[in-house]
């Protein structure tokens, strides 16, 4: 477990990067925390790291963007999914054995359908715009 202490977008967006910097093809991140908290923030510091130079918004709307980068970016926000049924119907789950890096927001709702390898970052919102971030799954140390 690694915990890291944010206090600004721009700080967690430079966090974001530095997680960006050792994901490999086919990893799995589950973003936890509270509405609000960061996550969408975080997945823009790693799709700079991905060398995406498309804007990154929070696909509440419609559940799953795909980048093109040095890697492709999966970003699912799961938000609007009521039940671990109603993803499987979406046939997301396919994007866990792909050569991309799958971002999932609101992860804890299909928690049993992730894989065990799966990189946990959890958010807990401390004051204002500060951030504790939590990462779990990560071999390397990471140096933020």
């Amino acid at each position: 477990m690694q915990k890291f202490h944010t206090k600004s977008a721009d700080e967690t967006i430079r966090l974001g990067g530095t997680i960006g910097d050792v994901l490999e093809s086919g990893n799995i991140v589950a973003l936890q925390g509270p509405l609000g908290c960061g996550k969408t923030t975080i997945v823009k510091g790693i799709a700079k790291s991905l060398e995406i130079t498309e804007e990154i918004t929070s696909p509440s709307y419609t559940l799953i963007s795909e980048y093109d980068g040095s890697i492709p970016l999966y970003h699912m926000d799961l938000y609007r999914i009521d039940s671990i049924e109603e993803f499987e119907l979406l046939g997301a789950e396919e994007f866990f054995y792909s050569t991309g890096v799958s971002l999932i927001e609101w992860a804890e709702k299909i928690e049993n359908l992730l894989p065990d390898n799966t990189i946990f970052i959890s958010f807990e919102i401390t004051s204002g715009d500060a951030r504790e971030v939590i990462i779990e799954g990560i071999q390397k140390e990471l140096s933020f």
